[in-house]
């Protein structure tokens, strides 16, 4: 594992045989939103919304600064996926993992948020990605306690959080605003105790 630092930041770059999780960066701003634009209607059913109606509009720009800031907080930190494999001069992207809501004091908790290009999904690229962040977490951040909130109906994230062994914890009622609605959850937890050491061998 390699940090790519810029300022107080710290990042850590995170690799499996098949990926690289990295910090998103200036450059790619092109492909960040080519890659949104291409995914727009396959990513709308699980994409939060603002409840009181407004949009966020921010640049860019400006939402690197957010996530930078969250990284020298430590309340957050975001990767991008790419393939190395298919350019080692420049992978494409095909997704992110967000660590957001992080606690630190007697809680040290935080929940976990993904998602990824519909033409690379259903190749176990998410539950591995995840898995090296999950590890990031536990054993970097010395976490003690990880959530994936996923919506009852999406399947496709519903796999990923049993294939990484997160425990069910039951539905939480209009949890999340998405899409337009306040949106039901099921809630999936991990704790560092029943961590079963490295994921990435139990998933493969």
């Amino acid at each position: 594992m390699v940090s790519i630092q810029s300022g107080r930041m710290a990042v850590p770059e995170l690799r499996s045989k098949r990926l690289r999780l990295r910090a998103l960066t200036a450059r790619d701003r092109d492909a960040w939103f080519d890659l949104r634009q291409a995914n727009a209607a396959w990513l709308k059913p699980w994409d939060p919304t603002n409840p009181l109606g407004l949009r966020e509009t921010l640049s860019y720009r400006q939402m690197l600064r957010r996530q930078r800031q969250g990284a020298i907080e430590g309340s957050g930190y975001s990767w991008v996926l790419t393939l190395p494999a298919l350019n080692e001069r420049r992978p494409p992207l095909i997704g992110q993992v967000s660590v957001s809501g992080v606690q630190y004091g007697a809680a040290r908790n935080a929940s976990i948020g993904y998602w990824i290009d519909s033409s690379h999904a259903g190749f176990g690229l998410m539950p591995e990605a995840c898995a090296l962040v999950v590890e990031h977490c536990f054993n970097t951040l010395r976490l003690h306690r990880l959530e994936i909130n996923v919506r009852p109906e999406n399947t496709a994230s519903l796999r990923v959080a049993a294939k990484l062994g997160f425990r069910d914890e039951g539905v939480r009622k209009d949890f999340l605003h998405i899409n337009g609605r306040w949106r039901d959850h099921r809630t999936f937890a991990l704790t560092a105790d029943e961590h079963r050491g490295q994921l990435l061998e139990h998933i493969s």
